[in-house]
Parts: C-alpha cells; structure tokens; sequence
C-alpha cells in the first residue's frame, strides 16, 4: 500500500497526464495503446480540447494499423448517418474545439469533416487499399512522426 500524500500540485499534474485502459478478447489488439508518443506524455494543461482529442485520436489510429494486413487501410465510418466511408489520408484541429478528417470517399471523392469534440463519435474501418499495386497507407504512423517532430 501507498501511503504517500499527493500535495495539490501532483494531484493537479497527474489530472492532466493521459490514462489508457483497454481490455480485449485478443490481448494483441492493445498493445500500441500503451505505445505512446513521448509529446503526449508530457503534461500540458494549455492543451486545447481539440489537442487532446486529436493526439489520442493518432494512438487509436496507429494501433489500428498496427493490426492490419498489407491489403488494407485504415478509414472511418460516420456514426448516424448515411454519409458512408471517409479513407483517412490526413487529420487536423483548430483549437479550442475542433477536429478535422482529410481523404476520399468510396467513389473517390474527396472529402473533409468538420467536428466538434463534443460530438466525436468515430468508427475505424479496415479497407481494402486504394492502388493495389502500392504499400498500403499508414496515415497513423505519419501522425504520430509529426508529434514527435513538433
């Protein structure tokens, strides 16, 4: 047992760290939720809502494609709605509150959504590759290089 007393200043500190849980029926799929980039690990309570959402939304997205076969691409399914697939090909916010998605759309169509933190809802998608003949994209793995070289 622990007996130390966090003073204000370590409690304080400690609300602003990220936490990641997660349990699965395969213990692999979690693995790279724990592979967190060090940007992230450092306390920042200036960061925006959007910030957060945003580097915690390239951890979701890595580990994703992390569990991908060379075949497919990671891209995102609009929760309530008809608006069907976006294929992830860039992210971004706009502090304080918002995220942005860059890619294309099942037809080739490019796309761009807007949303608001508060109302992320966000389902990842494996999809077969948009080339056949080239590497799949792993837009996650780009998004985690930018935090590290930020």
């Amino acid at each position: 047992m622990d007996d130390k007393i966090a003073t204000s200043a370590e409690a304080a500190e400690a609300a602003v760290l990220p936490c990641v849980h997660e349990v699965h029926t395969d213990p692999e799929a979690c693995v790279g939720l724990t592979k967190v980039p060090a940007k992230l690990q450092q306390q920042d309570e200036t960061k925006s809502a959007a910030r957060w959402a945003y580097e915690r939304l390239i951890v979701y997205i890595r580990n994703f494609e992390e569990q991908l076969d060379g075949e497919h691409e990671v891209a995102m399914g609009f929760v309530g709605g008809d608006a069907g697939v976006l294929r992830i090909e860039g992210m971004g916010y706009y502090d304080p509150d918002l995220l942005t998605f860059y890619g294309t759309d099942g037809s080739g169509a490019r796309t761009q959504l807007i949303e608001h933190v508060s109302q992320l809802s966000v389902m990842l998608r494996a999809v077969p590759k948009a080339v056949k003949e080239k590497p799949a994209n792993r837009i996650g793995f780009r998004l985690a290089a930018d935090l590290d070289e930020a």
